[in-house]
């Protein structure tokens, strides 16, 4: 199959430019997470504990990046991490976080459709969910089908309506605490009042570490630029920059938002009914603010839901490849498409849909659990990557100034990355209302080596090829 594209030359196409990988790192961080979790983060961990855990995922996101960013410039292609794993860590691993990132997106994808279609019941009550969940899975597979270069337009202007609102709101929210802009209450500029007024940490400091796991989730999203780097313009340029850009501006806008919050909203009412952004729109009397971040909540989730197809399909047609996914999902469409790749990951998010209808206790929670400890899995899988990549390049005679980009304080970035993804499990089983995700999260990571080595028996003993050549 892969012979019949390099026949009639078709290859996946370098279309995306350095400002789409750019909005598509940020994009992915700045979500519903934000818009909608920050509240309940400011109420569990205080406003200075929801501030400092913001801070530490920030600086796990920063060790990550940089970790992927070295990986991503040395071997751009498609099946970014999942490659790098096979190549550096072995087979198995490359096989089981493929496996484990495809299912956590598409079953992530599957949900997004369904968001987005109850949020349309704002303005139009009387259609049904299913009709605008049915028009937004059209649309996102229209725009991952046509060509790359229109999912990075897409995701560039998704991105860019929520960087705007932060923006936005952060500007206003520094003027409404220092009496710029009045509360339509007519109560007093907070100033900083509601930030230390309780102490910093009201519900202790372990009411920091309990919201960690959740923070974390916030951040996850910016390895979808590793998995466009095989389809990104200049590699070798883009994607550095992105990595110094995206990094300190995802913390300014998290951290300075979340101040804001904090300062204006109370902890002790913040995220309860509503997202936080609307409540201090409507605390200042701007018209029609529910509106307004209704809008930015659905493009949120759009962009979610595209980049999250992007990648799933990406992944999947990577690992087609390799033999680690079914190899007639290898040809490309004309425009350089894996189409068929799209078409059973779009089949799959559907399938994982219905399941939280018929099968919300069990099969669905399965699902969920995986999607919820991918991210932090798929954050050690690239850290050990990066240390094994390194290791072997110097080990084999290799020069630092060699590499076009690097990591720095080697190997301290890579274990300390590692150290702090582990430690989050620690957080997650002593929690008791999370500790099953942990159960069911391992297990299918377990159930995915053993797939891994049936698979090989089969094949009398062969591995897998290696992911080098992709």
């Amino acid at each position: 199959m892969t012979d019949t594209n390099e026949r009639q030359g078709i290859h996946l196409t370098r279309a995306l430019k350095s400002r789409h990988i750019f909005m598509l790192s940020l994009g992915g961080v700045i979500g519903t997470g934000l818009f909608m979790g920050s509240g309940v983060t400011i109420n569990q961990g205080g406003p200075m504990g929801a501030v400092l855990a913001y801070l530490v995922a920030g600086l796990l996101m920063y060790l990550v990046m940089v970790c992927l960013g070295e990986l991503s410039v040395q071997m751009p292609v498609s099946g970014s991490f999942q490659a790098h794993a096979t190549r550096y860590i072995g087979p198995a691993t490359g096989f089981m976080i493929g496996w484990v990132y495809w299912m956590s997106w598409a079953t992530t994808v599957g949900l997004e459709f369904t968001a987005a279609g109850m949020l349309m019941t704002r303005w139009f009550p009387e259609v049904p969910i299913w009709y605008w969940s049915a028009l937004f899975v059209v649309v996102l597979f229209g725009l991952n089908a046509l060509a790359t270069r229109a999912f990075g337009e897409a995701e560039y202007w998704f991105s860019g309506i929520k960087v705007a609102t932060i923006l936005a709101f952060i500007v206003i929210g520094v003027l409404v605490m220092f009496g710029g802009i009045p509360l339509s209450s007519g109560a007093p500029a907070p100033k900083f009042d509601n930030l230390i007024g309780d102490s910093l940490f009201p519900n202790g400091i372990s009411a920091v570490f309990a919201v960690m796991m959740t923070v974390v989730y916030a951040f996850q999203g910016c390895e979808i630029m590793g998995v466009a780097a095989g389809e990104t313009d200049q590699p070798e340029k883009s994607i550095p920059r992105a990595v110094r850009n995206v990094v300190f501006r995802v913390l300014i806008f998290y951290v300075l938002a979340i101040l804001v919050l904090s300062a204006i909203v109370p902890w002790q009412q913040a995220g309860l009914m509503e997202s936080p952004f609307v409540q201090v729109f409507d605390m200042v009397g701007i018209p029609f603010a529910a509106d307004v971040m209704n809008f930015v909540i659905l493009t949120a989730i759009l962009s979610v839901g595209n980049s999250g197809l992007y990648a799933s399909t990406r992944i999947l047609w990577a690992m087609s490849r390799t033999g680690m996914a079914p190899r007639s999902l290898t040809p490309l469409s004309s425009r350089g498409v894996p189409l068929r790749a799209l078409c059973i990951t779009l089949c799959f998010a559907l399938i994982s849909l219905m399941t939280s209808f018929v099968a919300a206790d069990t099969l669905f929670m399965v699902l969920m659990a995986v999607s919820g400890m991918s991210g932090t899995v798929t954050w050690i899988v690239i850290a050990l990557a990066q240390y094994r990549f390194r290791k072997a390049f110097l080990s084999e005679g290799g020069k630092l100034e060699e590499l076009k980009y690097r990591a720095p304080l080697y190997p301290l970035v890579p274990l300390l990355c590692i150290t702090l993804c582990s430690s989050l499990f620690v957080f997650l089983a002593m929690d008791e209302t999370q500790r099953p995700s942990l159960y069911w999260g391992f297990g299918f990571i377990a159930l995915c080596y053993a797939a891994y080595f049936m698979v090989n028996r089969k094949r009398q003993g062969q591995l897998l090829p290696d992911a080098s050549g992709i």
